[in-house]
């Protein structure tokens, strides 16, 4: 991040004030106007015009030249001269200046100092630890900082300097600042960030950034899992039911989701969830959303489209879109002129804009919460089997190094085979027969898979506690089938067991819409989730340990814009998988009577071309 990108509008302000500032000498009317007309010159954008009225006007002032002389420099600056600005700094006298400006003539110092390959002059300039800084300048001195340091070699430094300017910066500045962030983070290299993660706090403020570069650099780190402390929804004192903290209901929404070969299925499932939501009968009365929904097309160009379109059409937040190439393509983008909702994560090389989250289910959080469950129950050895799909080796990943952050061992791993139905070789890499107390099971599989699996490992003697991601529940029960996986734990969204208060009864909206059981039942739970994630985004972004109790899981946001899933625990008895005791976190985790105004009659989607609500 170049320093020109930064504190522009404070510069800008500082040289229309120009005519403001007090002088021992009154100035005239003529010098006034003079003044003036330098700074509606820079304010339209002509620095260089301005930079030489505000010369003519320190050689008619002498008394008041090194403040032009200033204002002269900082047009310079924003011309991108700084080689025409430099001498005119250099004969500035610092005792000569008033308010703020000997902090700007220090920033101007520090920036060409840069420029001529002279860091530690400027490292010396941006660290005085005297120099009172207004807040409109301070993100321009912590850049300046960064880059400085930086160049003199301590890239940690930087990043750090980088990562307490993040809550100074918004949109693309603060986008660019934390990629910036990460790669600085990211350029010390995987053994010294282990090191330095190894020996910091839960809590310290640069853990988060440091696994981001970690992850960055192709590693599987422990995630922190969220520490849940507060629903959002909650009463406001002194209000009535219908004013809810953290609510804010934009005007109108775009559901961006892609119509086509491959994706429809998925697409119908999260659609008929976030209309289900959106129809959800309420006691309140606060207003509703315009919904137009948008065919994303599948593609990065489509979805593009489709995300311009909706902007042009009034939307005030964008839903979506929903597979990786579409999310990428909108979310690279240049600027995004309303917030973004995407359904899904664009890659791990990069973070979501300033202006957009991202929230997706992802196998990862699931491993990482069962290392979590499993060391909570006081499991330290884990034996890991695991499909060969994609979502079970992510699982297993996340698995492995959450499990050894918690001070668990791996004592063995085994794939099964694809197609196979004698998973014998698999079981005897895992030599669990020796297993101590103190060990247990963690599986990733489907649910055919696991039926076969568990009574192959009773067979083998191996009678360990098992624990499983969510993938083992087929969506519905099944007690006959189910019974080859009676005593296994798993994770799973507590919608789909009626194990959240305040949302539809699953069992009643499942019997009539096909696509909220089955396989595509989680989706759907993620589709209703959507929706009533876009009145609390702000509102969670900005309250670290706030929570959405949602269909999917309680539902948090962390540093990056990432919605992360805390999941509900089940388990399979005579055949029926029902809610484990405590498995619902810091109490009810309730949130009846949340603001969604009165149902419309009709619950069918609305296409583009007409809105829905009101």
């Amino acid at each position: 991040m170049r320093p020109s990108r930064l504190a522009l509008s404070g510069l800008l302000v500082s040289l229309v004030l120009s005519a403001c500032v007090p002088s021992v000498v009154p100035r005239s009317p003529a010098e006034i106007a003079a003044a003036q007309s330098a700074a509606d010159l820079a304010r339209q954008g002509q620095f260089d015009r301005a930079a030489q009225a505000y010369l003519t006007l320190a050689a008619q002032t002498p008394d008041r030249a090194d403040h032009y002389n200033l204002l002269a420099a900082e047009a310079y600056r924003q011309e991108n001269a700084l080689d025409r600005a430099a001498p005119l700094v250099a004969g500035i006298q610092r005792k000569q200046l008033t308010d703020d400006e000997p902090v700007r003539l220090d920033l101007l110092r520090a920036e060409i100092a840069l420029r001529q390959r002279d860091p530690a002059t400027a490292l010396q300039l941006t660290t005085q630890s005297d120099t009172n800084v207004p807040a409109n300048l301070q993100p321009r001195l912590l850049n300046l900082r960064a880059e400085a340091e930086a160049d003199t070699g301590d890239l940690w430094g930087a990043a750090r300097t980088r990562v307490n300017m993040d809550d100074l910066l918004q949109g693309a500045d603060r986008s660019q600042n934390r990629d910036e962030a990460v790669s600085l983070l990211a350029r010390l290299g995987v053994a010294p960030l282990k090191q330095r993660a190894s020996a910091m706090q839960p809590d310290d403020h640069m853990l988060p950034w440091v696994n981001e570069a970690l992850s960055r650099l192709g590693v599987t780190v422990a995630q922190a899992q969220p520490n849940l402390t507060q629903p959002v929804g909650t009463l406001v004192p002194g209000s009535n039911a219908s004013v809810r903290e953290g609510y804010k209901m934009p005007a109108q929404v775009a559901l961006l989701l892609p119509d086509s070969d491959g994706l429809v299925a998925a697409s119908s499932a999260i659609r008929e969830g976030f209309f289900a939501a959106y129809y959800q009968d309420a006691d309140t009365h606060a207003p509703r959303a315009i919904v137009r929904v948008y065919d994303s097309g599948g593609n990065a160009a489509s979805a593009i489209k489709a995300y311009n379109q909706a902007v042009s059409d009034g939307a005030q937040i964008v839903v979506g879109p929903l597979a990786r190439a579409e999310v990428i393509g909108v979310l690279s983008q240049s600027t995004l002129p309303v917030p973004v909702l995407a359904l899904n994560h664009s890659d791990s090389k990069s973070l979501p804009a300033g202006n957009a989250t991202e929230f997706a289910l992802m196998p990862e959080n699931e491993g990482a919460q069962a290392a979590d469950h499993m060391t909570d129950s006081g499991i330290h050895s884990a034996y890991v089997v695991i499909s060969g799909d994609d979502f079970a080796k992510r699982a297993a990943a996340a698995f492995k190094a959450e499990f050894a952050a918690k001070g668990g061992q791996i004592a063995g791993t085994a794939q099964i085979a694809s197609g196979s139905v004698n998973y014998g070789d698999a079981i005897n890499e895992l030599n669990a027969g020796s297993a101590g107390t103190d060990a247990g099971i963690f599986i990733s599989m489907r649910t055919e898979q696991a039926r076969l699996l568990l009574p192959q490992l009773r067979v083998a003697r191996i009678n360990l506690p098992v624990f499983a991601t969510s993938h083992i529940y087929g969506g519905s029960d099944n007690p006959s089938a189910d019974r080859d996986l009676e005593g296994v734990e798993f994770c799973d969204a507590p919608w789909l067991f009626d194990a959240q208060t305040g949302l539809p009864s699953y069992q009643d909206v499942a019997s009539q819409l096909p696509t909220a059981r089955g396989a595509t039942a989680q989706l759907f739970a993620f589709g209703m989730d959507a929706w009533n994630l876009v009145p609390y985004l702000d509102w969670l972004r900005n309250h670290p340990g706030s929570y959405l109790p949602g269909a999917s899981g309680q539902l948090t946001t962390d540093t990056f814009g990432h919605v992360n899933r805390v999941l509900t625990w089940m388990k399979f008895q005579d055949g029926v998988a029902r809610p484990m005791n405590g498995s619902l976190q810091n109490g009810s985790l309730q949130m009846d009577n949340a603001p969604a105004g009165p149902a419309p009659a009709s619950s069918a989607p609305t296409p583009a071309s007409a809105p829905a609500g009101g």
